[in-house]
């Protein structure tokens, strides 16, 4: 436990050294609630947007931060030779797995509590949200994009990783339900979209926040396997170099 701990510790530690990065996972969020909060553009379904767009846009940041953001940062370290020298520690692959999972959430409860305090702002409705039931959805969302991220980083050169990761992202964006309704989706796509990891995070966030238990259950039992299998899938597919 001691150098899964030490690993967590540095892994943080790159995350807050790099400004630039930081800055965009933290401020594209927020810079996307907040536009879309004011601008009457997205079919709301007489929500207020600000309540329409919040499970959303925390699913969103999610995915982003867990999946592109790490996966990406990780395929360039490990085609640059970066990650080499650890394989030769005693870390192991499943340290380091669970060590950037778990760094990703620290910065992840950041985006959550800010995106919460700049909707309370917009005049968000927060009597129904459920914080246990939001904690253990970040908590396995991230488990689960992260081991679909860091599988990938694993296995692809840089530059190959990179447009995976986006080509990926874009496509679970569409069938998610991130930002609209898998209702509106064709059949098919449908449920598709509700297996997928983006469309049950967003199925869960939706429940967090409106009180209801519609596909809650499900959801989280979807999101639940999601986490197990990419974890393990990481740890079995990565190569450090």
């Amino acid at each position: 436990m001691k150098l899964l701990r030490l690993q967590i510790g540095a892994e943080l530690r790159i995350l807050a050294r790099n400004g630039e990065q930081l800055l965009l996972i933290l401020g594209i969020p927020m810079l996307l609630l907040a536009f879309f909060s004011n601008v009457e553009i997205l079919p709301t379904g007489g929500q207020e947007s600000v309540d329409f767009l919040l499970p959303g846009i925390i699913a969103l940041a999610v995915m982003s931060t867990s999946m592109v953001s790490l996966g990406i940062a990780t395929g360039f370290e490990r085609s640059y030779s970066v990650l080499k020298r650890l394989g030769a520690t005693p870390l192991g692959t499943w340290r380091l797995v669970l060590a950037k999972a778990v760094s990703v959430l620290v910065i992840e409860i950041v985006q959550v509590i800010l995106l919460i305090a700049m909707a309370t702002a917009f005049g968000a409705d927060l009597t129904s949200l459920h914080l246990g039931k939001l904690v253990a959805a970040i908590t396995l969302g991230t488990m689960g994009f992260s081991g679909i991220g860091l599988s990938l980083a694993g296995r692809l050169r840089g530059e190959i990783n990179l447009a995976a990761q986006n080509a990926l992202y874009l496509v679970l964006l569409l069938i998610g339900g991130v930002v609209f309704p898998l209702q509106e989706l064709p059949t098919a796509l449908h449920w598709i979209g509700r297996i997928s990891p983006s469309g049950a995070l967003a199925d869960v966030m939706r429940d967090v926040f409106s009180g209801s238990s519609l596909h809650g259950a499900s959801s989280l039992a979807v999101l639940l396997c999601w986490a197990v299998v990419g974890q393990l899938t990481a740890i079995k597919l990565f190569r450090w170099s």
